[in-house]
């Protein structure tokens, strides 16, 4: 049974913008080279830096299309910044994010990650 999240990640990927996004090239080769348990702490550092404080530098910017599967995952979860957060998961924008909501917005990222892979074939 899917939970609330997955059901959440599963409408928000059939917005147009969100459902282009996919993991190829160097992105995916980051996850296949350091594992996802890596990957979900670069995401915990990413997150705590770039998105968690009340009023991130460069809202609505700062996070890169490409360039680290993090941020890839970002735009596909709409986890990118403090509008889309707010907009699509109810997380308001304006206050720091506490460790519950840091601790989602990580899990939502690890989650689409892991979904690029093959069911039979989950990422290292």
């Amino acid at each position: 049974m899917t939970d609330e999240l997955d059901d959440r990640l599963d409408r928000i990927a059939r917005h147009p913008f969100r459902a282009r996004f996919r993991l190829y090239g160097r992105d995916r080769a980051v996850v296949d080279l350091r594992g996802i348990v890596i990957v979900r702490r670069h995401a915990e550092e990413l997150i705590s830096s770039r998105l968690a404080p009340a009023e991130p530098r460069n809202d609505g910017r700062q996070t890169p299309y490409r360039g680290h599967p993090v941020f890839v995952a970002q735009h596909a979860t709409a986890t990118c910044c403090r509008t889309c957060l707010e907009r699509w998961h109810g997380i308001p924008a304006g206050h720091t994010l506490d460790d519950d909501e840091r601790a989602y917005v990580v899990e939502a990222i690890c989650r689409w990650i892991t979904k690029q892979y093959a069911p039979h074939q989950p990422p290292p």
